[in-house]
């Protein structure tokens, strides 16, 4: 990694999604304070082992317009992969922390019921 060790790349994104919760519509405030997140910093090698070297972001669970069913295994949440998006923004800072604002907000989006055309049409794919 270049200028930023792995433990910095941490509270930088939890910063900006910070900042990014704090920017919604009051509604949206509350959905997204109630969704979990998750900060994976597991290395390229293990990334590429379990096939997930070029995701930056997952949700998984039940979309909030589905609601929780009986069958889901996995509770809501939002994954973000932290060495993806650092080496996606080639290793800048300005770059990771906009990545980390528009991999979270896709990944709320599809919470929030969005599909894919849905996020494109808004500049989030």
């Amino acid at each position: 990694m270049a200028s930023l060790d792995l433990k910095s790349l941490l509270p930088l994104a939890e910063a900006e999604v910070k900042s990014v919760i704090a920017s919604l519509p009051e509604d949206l405030q509350r959905e997204a304070e109630r969704l979990p997140i998750s900060y994976d910093s597991r290395n390229e090698e293990e990334l590429r082992k379990d096939d997930l070297d070029e995701t930056l972001g997952l949700f998984v669970g039940a979309s909030h317009l589905d609601g929780l069913g009986e069958g889901d295994n996995l509770p809501p949440q939002i994954i973000l992969f932290l060495v993806n998006i650092w080496l996606f923004a080639e290793e800048d800072e300005a770059a990771y922390r906009e990545e980390i604002r528009t991999t979270y907000l896709h990944e709320l989006g599809h919470y929030l019921g969005l599909e894919e055309i849905d996020l494109e049409e808004r500049g989030l794919l």
